[in-house]
């Protein structure tokens, strides 16, 4: 890799990314960047040699990164990227503000934003992946992102730009979403938080949060119950599916189908990259071959096999 430009933030070579994803696994990227700031961010891209792949990354909680690592400048927002504020029916949140947080402080401020307080993550991956639950999605509400192109520029899209829609959007290749403003119905502060606190303890309840997961595995089959549109299906559940198949707790390696929720792909301790990825193709296969449905990954799954 060519030498890459200065930057006030930090730059560090060959930097294992298994700590900084919540299934605890992966190889080394050739460079993590941590911008100091959006400038910084916009700068360092701006120089860069446009040969050089750059794969923005969030917390990492719907991610497995390959074994063999990711050969590219990886980049990881931070404090300078995590602000929230209020502005009449807006909330303004950079794209490393976690969203449990920007769904607390929107609460707080008499603006219903509840369905993304149970939502793991940060705001860039939320808006990138129209994540939703409760029957609410990011494309309900988001109005506009803020993004650094693979070029340096900054930009502002509307939410149409993106054709947000189950589980995908349209970002301009190599952008890094920096910040997104989201435009949210009224409500009691009170009522909010107790209906939030009713979402997690329902939750709780249903999901393996104690363990080492990256949130969902599989979209749910139809593909289209997190669209938000009039002929949603909600019938048919990836779990469901799973269940028929009798892949409930299967194991490869450290990895397992949670026994709690089947959809849920954990790090039952000591698992690879590739015991994980491995179950989750192996489920694909045993669902096929009981229902004839072909899953589809939720989890995103990045890098490189490892060398022999």
């Amino acid at each position: 890799m060519s030498a890459l430009p200065e930057t006030r933030g930090v730059l560090t070579p060959d930097r294992s990314l298994a700590e900084l994803t919540w299934l605890r696994v992966g190889g080394p990227a050739d460079w993590l960047f941590q911008p100091a700031d959006e400038a910084d961010l916009a700068a360092f891209l701006g120089a860069l040699d446009p040969s050089v792949p750059v794969f923005p990354m969030g917390v990492g909680s719907n991610l497995i990164v390959r074994d063999g690592g990711i050969r590219a400048v990886v980049i990881r927002l931070g404090r300078g990227f995590n602000g929230i504020s209020v502005e009449s029916d807006r909330v303004v949140a950079g794209a490393a503000a976690l969203d449990a947080h920007v769904a607390k402080r929107a609460a707080e401020a008499g603006l219903d934003l509840t369905f993304l307080r149970t939502i793991p993550g940060s705001v860039g991956g939320a808006v990138r992946m129209n994540a939703g639950c409760y029957g609410s999605y990011v494309a309900d509400v988001l109005e506009e992102v803020r993004v650094v192109t693979r070029q340096g520029a900054v930009q502002v899209l509307p939410a149409s730009a993106l054709a947000l829609r189950y589980r995908q959007s349209d970002l301009p290749e190599g952008a890094v979403i920096v910040s997104a403003v989201f435009r949210a119905g009224r409500g009691d502060p009170a009522a909010l938080e107790a209906k939030m606190a009713e979402q997690i303890a329902k939750r709780d309840a249903s999901q393996p949060t104690k363990e080492r997961s990256a949130g969902s595995t599989f979209r749910n089959p139809a593909g289209r119950s997190s669209t938000g549109r009039a002929d949603d299906t909600h019938e048919l559940k990836a779990w469901k599916v799973i269940d028929d198949a009798g892949m409930r707790g299967a194991r490869i390696g450290g990895a397992q189908m949670s026994t709690m929720h089947s959809n849920f792909l954990i790090n039952a301790g000591g698992a690879s990259a590739a015991d994980l990825e491995n179950l989750g193709e192996e489920v694909r296969k045993k669902v096929y071959q009981s229902s004839g449905i072909t899953l589809e990954w939720e989890i995103m799954r990045v890098g490189e096999y490892p060398q022999d």
